[in-house]
């Protein structure tokens, strides 16, 4: 009987634990077919190392902004395509991480892959790194395009997390190809009421969220 009420009693914490804050959502949960690659949880990126907060390579957003992508998504489906995200609900502790990795000027390990033309001290000052970001707000996503048939990404012009012109949203130096494969991202996403970033072109907002300047610490897990 002991064993059974302990056991009872964790399946309680863990289901407790486990549960999102509400207006939240994994986003699987409501756009099975999306495909995820969840940068920070790997040493892939512009730090060089998984980024504190996040546990586990899953994709959590406001309820809106997964009913948003959904409609995304089925959009491009019919087009074999078929959106992939880099980075969603970011807690604050990530950020954090991010400061404190960019005020170590001598750490640049991963600057050839990231950001090999920008000088690592003017990060803040250029926009490309911020004490509050409005992933913390959990509407705000970094995603591309990939065909359905090969899993390749279209090709954009520069990879995701590159700090540089190149990834600005009005850079022209593009081939066609390229230039038509963000147009139609900007423009999928901007139909069904995301905003953009200027200076990435990844970089989404859902027009409207629900927790527009809050920012959540819960990890992401």
């Amino acid at each position: 009987m002991k064993f059974k009420i302990t056991f009872f009693c964790f399946l309680i914490s863990f289901y407790a634990f486990s549960q999102l804050p509400k207006g939240f959502v994994y986003v699987k949960d409501v756009v099975p077919s999306i495909q995820l690659e969840m940068r920070y949880c790997t040493d892939y990126n512009f730090v060089g190392e998984p980024i504190y907060g996040y546990h586990n390579a899953v994709g959590i957003v406001t309820q809106e902004t997964a009913e948003a992508l959904k409609a995304v998504q089925k959009e491009l489906e019919a087009q074999n395509l078929s959106l992939k995200i880099y980075d969603a609900y970011r807690p604050q502790e990530a950020v954090n991480h991010f400061i404190k990795w960019a005020k170590n000027i001598n750490d640049t390990i991963m600057k050839p892959h990231f950001y090999p033309d920008v000088n690592k001290r003017y990060l803040f000052r250029d926009g490309y790194i911020a004490s509050k970001s409005r992933h913390s707000s959990g509407s705000t996503v970094d995603l591309t395009i990939v065909h359905t048939d090969t899993d390749e990404n279209l090709d954009m012009g520069s990879p995701f997390d590159f700090f540089g012109e190149p990834s600005w949203v009005a850079y022209t130096n593009l081939s066609a190809e390229q230039k038509h494969n963000r147009i139609l991202l900007q423009r999928v996403m901007q139909k069904h009421g995301f905003r953009s970033y200027s200076k990435e072109w990844w970089h989404f907002t859902l027009r409207n969220e629900p927790f527009k300047n809050q920012y959540f610490n819960f990890p992401v897990e």
